[in-house]
């Protein structure tokens, strides 16, 4: 009985990780390239405290707990990429940006912990 629920637990937090459906994933090597391209936005979902510790400057602080409430202030037409410290909240973010209608959504893997 033991094993069932530690697997329940683990299956639990390996779905929470998946990028949700039609969201692509990219690295933090890949998001270098990216930062002058004025078609996308960038997202930090990170608190106000982590963000002001180190960021990218391209990326505007939204932390995910007030991100369903400034999704109308963002662009659904432009590609928005999404990061945070580790890649989890960001794509908890993503799943959010998704169902609010956003179709071009990407998560960066690793976050800021990846970032160098």
């Amino acid at each position: 009985m033991e094993w069932i629920f530690i697997l329940a637990i683990v299956a639990f937090f390996v779905w929470r990780m998946m990028p949700a459906k039609g969201v692509k994933t990219i690295t933090t090597n890949d998001v270098k390239g990216l930062l002058k391209d004025k078609s996308k936005q960038f997202i930090d979902v990170r608190t106000p405290a982590e963000y002001k510790g180190n960021h990218i400057r391209e990326f505007q602080n939204i932390p995910l707990n007030t991100l369903k409430a400034k999704v109308d202030k963002l662009d659904k037409n432009k590609e928005t990429i999404v990061i945070c410290q580790s890649g989890m909240r960001s794509a908890q973010a993503a799943n959010i940006l998704k169902k609010s209608g956003f179709t071009n959504v990407t998560n960066v893997k690793g976050g800021m912990i990846a970032w160098r």
